[in-house]
């Protein structure tokens, strides 16, 4: 008998294990897995870890997944043979860049070398203007013999990026039909689709960048979607995106520059979901990882976004969640430098061969091999049981690599790794809040990933964050963020003019257009229009400025005035927080005119946790530097807390997937949810 779906399914991919949650809507139960992410077989790990759960394939309703594929292509530079196609004398915008030296006070800077080489990079005959018009039509049978060339020459992918295709589309399509109807096979990334905005360099790079990894990303999601289609999965996958929504394998398939940030979204939406079911508005979201400690904000309730970032130092034009990643997570090494000063990544040891305690070959020391010489992990209980701990291992390669060289103590080598990476991590919160004139105390840090709870006392008491939330599960909890996650798509068009009342109506008239776009694209999905949620949004700055601030716009747009007026003292206010000053009457620009459409899905519910006696607490022998030395330490099983019960530290308190370590003087409890409260004793 086929059995009717209805389970949903998240799995999030990291560099170092693959994580997977489980929701039966008809109870409301969640479980969660892992999985190694071992590279040429994400596809078969994925299947494998959704199987653990006991479920078929065919009985999932809908499939979430989190992916690095495109990112990871892109940081390592393994992408396809890429041939440009540009408006003739544009050939050298990816060479030339912003012809300045990004770090002015490092004699050695080199800007990165273009993905494409000279050869590949051809021009063709046209011209629009800035306005959109068309002042030298396209010359087809040219576009023709250039497209041979770069074929012949053995690209792989090409990409069209004319001069001002932000304003008008039309060459731009006219020659990506024209190519798809002589080279049906060939992928081809054109701007305008891409990123509809201005900065011909940021646009081409982002062009580029995009066709330098869809076929890579194409191949694997073509290869996930059969794959799991062959075990009975009938429903479409659902790609997170940067931007913290989800979207199709084939829209993901054509733009996968879109989901660069696929990884960091799931977890920062649902500390989003979590957030506003717990009443707060301001915090701090870590991510400790593998590989990377990613840090994000919600601000007055609301996920701080970007417009544009860079990877490799290449710039990316597109909506996205302002995440900062460092290389500070729990496989990364530690080294000395040629002045034998103590360095801890950005480089990690990953899945293979992992840390030196993981016993797969590893001969570097890393974080987590720090953690295991301090004793604040089990050996025998490491995921659960599934991995034993190579203690020797760890102590060896600490004591080879640091301690002895540096004439230091075990100990003290060990807390030295943990103290740097603590301080990296602090660091990467104060470029998110100090920097811009926000005050970490007025947080709350929510902390999650394998590592989260081993570093959130010692960060957030290097801060002064007063409070530290860990989500139940919060190895799995990017994972669990994408269940929340909703259906998004943006739409964005670069109009530079003033931003007055002369104007505003026709910025509106704008947003409407954009509305429509993005509505569709949403209606695509199955969604009724009844049920599609709109939000616009302006950039702005000051006339004569360079760069700009985004801010929303109030709904309906029946007054322009009061819009116009409302978004002036929104933009003004921003000004202030990020830079110190901003004149209320000065004259103001638009840039561009946003619109994002959101297909809500329903979201999995935050269930109250039954009483239960609470089980005795084993203890262990656990190093705090703060205390001198070892400490006999409670450890308590998570699954054991009952709501408002008092842990004071040091403790430690385990579950399968991660461990949370509970520092002298401070103290930890758990609400009625199951999630762990931790604040310093004197609060």
């Amino acid at each position: 008998m086929q059995l009717q779906p209805r389970f949903r399914v998240a799995v999030d991919v990291g560099g170092t294990f693959i994580d997977f949650v489980t929701l039966d809507p008809s109870t409301g139960e969640v479980r969660i897995e892992k999985e190694s992410a071992i590279a040429g077989q994400l596809a078969e790990q994925l299947v494998k870890g959704i199987k653990r759960f006991d479920i078929g394939l065919g009985e999932i309703a809908q499939l979430f997944h989190g992916t690095t594929v495109g990112v990871n292509a892109l940081v390592q530079e393994k992408g396809a043979k890429v041939g440009l196609i540009t408006t003739r004398g544009f050939r050298d915008v990816l060479e030339i860049g912003r012809g300045r030296r990004k770090e002015i006070y490092n004699w050695v800077y080199r800007a990165p070398t273009p993905l494409i080489e000279r050869s590949l990079r051809r021009e063709v005959t046209e011209r629009l203007s800035f306005r959109g018009d068309v002042v030298t039509p396209i010359d087809l049978n040219e576009l023709d013999r250039e497209v041979d060339l770069l074929l012949e020459r053995g690209a792989e992918a090409i990409a069209i990026i004319f001069l001002h295709a932000y304003a008008n589309p039309l060459h731009e399509i006219m020659a990506r039909d024209r190519i798809a109807d002589r080279y049906p096979g060939v992928a081809v990334s054109v701007s305008h689709t891409i990123t509809g905005e201005w900065r011909e360099y940021e646009r081409s790079s982002t062009t580029v960048l995009n066709a330098f990894i869809q076929p890579m990303v194409k191949l694997y999601l073509d290869g996930l979607s059969e794959r799991v289609r062959s075990e009975g999965y009938r429903r479409p996958l659902a790609i997170m995106q940067s931007s913290g929504g989800v979207c199709s394998a084939e829209v993901a398939a054509e733009k996968p520059i879109r989901t660069l940030m696929s990884g960091p979204a799931g977890g920062v939406i649902g500390s989003k979901f979590l957030c506003d079911r717990m009443g707060i508005k301001n915090a701090i979201l870590t991510d400790v990882g593998g590989t990377t400690y990613d840090v994000a904000l919600i601000e007055n309730g609301e996920i701080l976004e970007r417009s544009s970032t860079e990877i490799n130092d290449r710039p990316v034009l597109g909506t996205m969640i302002d995440v900062i990643s460092i290389g500070a997570g729990g496989g990364s090494i530690a080294w000395l430098d040629h002045r034998l000063g103590l360095r801890v990544g950005p480089q990690s040891a990953g899945a293979t061969p992992g840390p030196a305690c993981f016993g797969q070959g590893g001969m570097e020391p890393t974080v987590t091999d720090a953690h295991v010489v301090l004793g604040r992990l089990d050996p025998t209980y490491f995921l659960g049981g599934r991995m034993t701990i190579d203690v020797a291992a760890a102590l060896r390669s600490i004591e080879e690599r640091i301690a002895r060289p540096l004439g230091l103590d075990l100990m003290a080598a060990a807390e030295g790794i943990l103290a740097i990476a603590e301080t990296n991590m602090a660091n990467a919160i104060r470029g998110k809040t100090v920097a811009r004139g926000l005050d970490p105390r007025e947080f709350l840090m929510l902390a999650y990933g394998g590592g989260g709870g081993m570093f959130a006392c010692a960060v957030a008491e290097e801060l002064e964050i007063p409070r530290i939330m860990i989500p139940v599960a919060p190895a799995n909890f990017s994972a669990w963020g994408l269940l929340t996650s909703d259906y998004i798509e943006d739409e964005v068009r670069t109009k530079v003019t003033p931003f007055d009342s002369a104007h505003i109506g026709g910025h509106l008239e704008t947003l409407a257009k954009l509305e429509i776009g993005a509505r569709r694209a949403i209606e695509d999905y199955g969604f009724a229009a009844s049920d599609i949620v709109v939000v616009h949004r302006f950039d702005l700055r000051f006339r004569g400025q360079e760069y700009t601030i985004t801010v929303g716009v109030d709904e309906p747009f029946a007054d322009a005035e009061a819009t116009l007026v409302a978004a002036r003292q929104r933009f003004v206010a921003a000004h202030r927080q990020l830079y110190g000053h901003g004149d209320p009457a000065a004259d103001l620009e638009i840039v561009s005119l946003r619109c994002r459409a959101i297909g809500r899905v329903e979201p999995p519910q935050i269930r109250a946790i039954p009483e239960k006696p609470r089980g005795g607490a084993s203890f262990r022998k656990i190093h705090f530097r703060t205390a001198g030395g070892f400490v006999r330490c409670p450890v308590i099983g998570r699954s054991e807390l009952t709501p408002g019960a008092l842990i004071t530290g040091p403790a430690i308190i385990d579950e399968w997937t991660t461990t949370t370590v509970v520092h002298p003087n401070w103290q930890a409890s758990a609400d009625e949810h199951g999630n762990l409260l931790l604040l310093p004793t004197a609060a």
